[in-house]
């Protein structure tokens, strides 16, 4: 394989621009304008409406819709106005009991005419003054003041019927009253009988004008039992006397009618995205003041609301940059946070705001419910599977402000709590559901997680606000679980897009890698056995070592287990195979042996390469053994042009590996570990002196050579890594390595 060091000019300058644009200050701030601006023209649509330079009495070059739910004022009001005058006035009836008035008048004339003391113009002038106004006035007013104090009737009403009354009242004739005095008992006892059926039956009947009633009084009267003239007149004056109406206008009830007429009374509105405005269509002064209503025109507010939307869209940004500059720290030593992982958290950020954004005009044109159906959790679980978890976290908090926004379909304010809460909580799951996943089926597992929680708070919030109606309760609900199962079928089909798009290396990956049914590792493992072990061992070193230092352990597992795949092509010229038969080494020239070896990396990475398997593992096979010398073949040469009696025509340096050195702490770090792994496997009863001893040497030399010049290890993690070799390899070879105090008691015994 080509290195670095045998590009020519031209190609050398490539590899150095995109290695470049990978830590390039300029790109960074390219990526965090780029976010800017996606986060402005996500948010902006939901904040600002579209507005539209027109003027009353134009016509309208085009088709005018509502941005969201618009009220149409003047036209409620004249819908509303309609209803009211649809209402006709209420009538209710009082019982003013008219034959206990006419009872009354009997008895006093009766008690008077029996008086002998009172003279007959006495009794006249009597019946003159006490009939039409303390009977008649006394009877109403104790009427009126009884009912308000019972409550019976309200005290409109009331008025209404004292008005009324007063208006109908009758007047008794002046002759009828001369008449009144000459009446004997008996005669008054059958008139009061007959007066008070004929006003009960008069009265029985719904009276909005007494004078209706009264003009039937004379016919009764005539066809009753009283035959003497007189007194059928007198009957018919006091009857008539005696009705009044009993229908009157019930204000109150009328005024609470049309109250509630003007209530129940549907809005006139414009459901988002109907056209208010047809292109073509002249706009009139109502639909003018409409669409002033509506914010439809072009005025500055709207300058300051655009204005809003950008300051919003700087401090998301500002808080991501914020975020990743302050996080750098810790996480720059496994190359994390550049230019390529920015690009990709763009992407992933566009993808997931534009999966919202599908989701606000589906539940635009169904219901708000759909909101929750939303894969919100998308984002969160790229993040994590294919950058990092801390990230996600940070990137919940975006997702969940910028959803409250874009899925703020009740139009009350500016944000929709129950969607920022329920994106924070799916999102959350999502995140410590899957941040440990070592299989695709995992993600599946995070789906259902994600439902299951995102159906507990769709339920906890419809709690809370007595939403308890069957059916959107149901909707609500299932689509938060169906939510969760979108999500993770959607990162199922996005995963292999960015892992190829961006040659990630994720941990669902490493791990398919890692099973032994891979076309490569079972090439291994038939053909060369020997190493297939040795690969197994330094992958359980390296993993520790690597996670001793803070990089990653996975990948040098999975690594060393393809480090030497180019052994397959010559497998019985590696110690590790040579079971039961000759070193093909002692019989051959030493250069050829060197080249022999050497080539194992570069042929490791061209079949890793054929296979289509990963650069990162690529690079380890390639770079594993560095640019490190073959000393026992060079001094086996140099041995050889001796005993020859020749000047040697070669250096040391012919007897390298052709490099390149390690570019990255997990070559690093398995190349150390497949060095120690073979150097401590030669001992045949090591002591855990000699191990430490061999471990120390082996990286001195390493560091003496510069072979660690590239890969920014330092001496500390040096240390931890010769640490974490000593207590793997004392674990691994137990059973072998000898304690100090055992190797002393056996040189005592000898």
């Amino acid at each position: 394989m080509t290195t670095k060091n045998d590009l020519s000019p031209i190609k050398k300058r490539r590899y150095k621009v995109t290695a470049d644009w990978r830590k390039s200050s300029a790109v960074k701030w390219a990526f965090m304008a780029l976010f800017v601006i996606l986060f402005y023209f996500n948010l902006a649509p939901h904040i600002i409406p579209e507005t539209y330079n027109i003027t009353e009495n134009s016509r309208s070059d085009k088709d005018i819709k509502a941005p969201s739910l618009v009220r149409d004022e003047k036209a409620t009001r004249a819908a509303e106005e309609q209803a009211v005058n649809a209402i006709e006035d209420i009538y209710s009836i009082v019982a003013l009991r008219n034959d206990i008035l006419v009872e009354s008048i009997f008895l006093r004339i009766e008690g008077l005419n029996a008086d002998d003391q009172v003279s007959q113009q006495n009794k006249i002038d009597i019946y003159r003054t006490e009939i039409p106004t303390r009977y008649y006035d006394d009877y109403i007013a104790n009427f009126v003041k009884t009912s308000l104090a019972n409550e019976t009737y309200n005290e409109q009403l009331l008025q209404e019927m004292t008005e009324v009354t007063a208006e109908q009242k009758y007047t008794i004739p002046e002759e009828t009253f001369y008449k009144l005095p000459k009446l004997t008992q008996d005669e008054l006892s059958e008139m009061r009988i007959v007066a008070k059926d004929i006003v009960r039956k008069l009265t029985n009947e719904q009276l909005r004008d007494a004078n209706i009633a009264r003009t039937q009084v004379a016919e009764l009267v005539n066809s009753s039992s009283i035959s003497n003239r007189t007194a059928r007149e007198i009957v018919s004056e006091i009857t008539r006397f005696a009705i009044t109406p009993n229908k009157f206008l019930d204000r109150t009830a009328t005024d609470e009618a049309r109250e509630q007429a003007r209530i129940n009374t549907q809005p006139v509105v414009y459901k988002e995205n109907e056209i208010i405005v047809k292109k073509g269509e002249i706009i009139t002064p109502d639909k003018y003041a409409l669409l002033v209503e509506a914010n439809l025109l072009q005025d500055k507010k709207h300058n300051w609301a655009k204005l809003g939307v950008t300051v919003m869209a700087l401090l998301l940004s500002s808080f991501l940059y914020v975020y990743i500059s302050q996080t750098a720290a810790t996480l720059s030593q496994n190359k994390k946070y550049n230019n390529s992982q920015l690009f990709m958290l763009f992407l992933i950020t566009l993808i997931n705001l534009a999966v919202m954004q599908i989701f606000s005009l589906i539940q635009g044109e169904m219901s708000s419910m759909v909101g929750f159906l939303v894969p919100a959790a998308l984002g969160a679980m790229l993040i994590t599977l294919l950058i990092d978890e801390q990230l996600a976290l940070a990137f919940t908090f975006i997702t969940s402000v910028s959803g409250a926004i874009i899925l703020n379909g009740s139009n009350t304010g500016l944000f929709d709590f129950r969607f920022g809460f329920y994106i924070m909580v799916i999102s959350l799951a999502a995140i410590y559901s899957i941040k440990h996943a070592s299989q695709r089926s995992a993600i599946l597992k995070a789906g259902i997680m994600v439902s299951l929680l995102g159906t507990l708070t769709v339920l906890a919030m419809s709690l809370m606000v007595e939403q308890l109606d069957r059916a959107p309760l149901i909707y609500s609900l299932a689509f938060a679980f169906g939510g969760g199962l979108l999500t993770s079928i959607l990162v199922i089909g996005l995963m292999p897009f960015f892992e190829i798009s961006f040659g990630i290396l994720s941990a669902l990956k490493l791990v398919e890698l890692s099973s032994p049914n891979h076309p490569l590792l079972r090439k291994l493992l038939t053909e060369t056995p020997g190493t297939y072990h040795h690969s197994v061992m330094v992958g359980n070193l390296a993993e520790a070592a690597a996670e001793a230092i803070g990089a990653n352990g996975l990948l040098c597992r999975v690594g060393a287990f393809y480090h030497d795949i180019g052994k397959t092509k010559r497998p019985s010229y590696f110690i590790e195979n040579q079971n039961n038969m000759e070193n093909p080494h002692d019989t051959i020239d030493p250069m050829l042996s060197k080249q022999i070896i050497v080539a194992h990396a570069k042929d490791g990475a061209e079949m890793l390469k054929a296979y289509k398997l990963p650069k990162q593992l690529r690079d380890i096979a390639e770079q594993h053994h560095g640019t490190t010398s073959l000393k026992f073949f060079y001094f086996k040469a140099k041995k050889q042009a001796e005993e020859a009696g020749i000047e040697p025509d070669f250096t040391e340096d012919d007897f390298r590996y052709p490099g390149p050195k390690a570019q990255s702490k997990e070559a690093a770090v398995v190349g150390i570990a497949d060095c120690i792994e073979a150097a401590v496997r030669s001992l045949r009863n090591p002591t855990i002196d000699q191990v430490e001893d061999m471990i120390h040497k082996i990286i001195k030399s390493r560091v003496d050579d510069n072979q660690y010049n590239e890969c920014d290890l330092t001496m500390k993690e040096l240390d931890k890594i010769a640490q974490s070799l000593k207590e793997s390899l004392m674990g691994i070879f137990h059973s072998r390595i000898e304690y100090p105090e055992d190797t002393k008691a056996k040189a005592k015994d000898n």
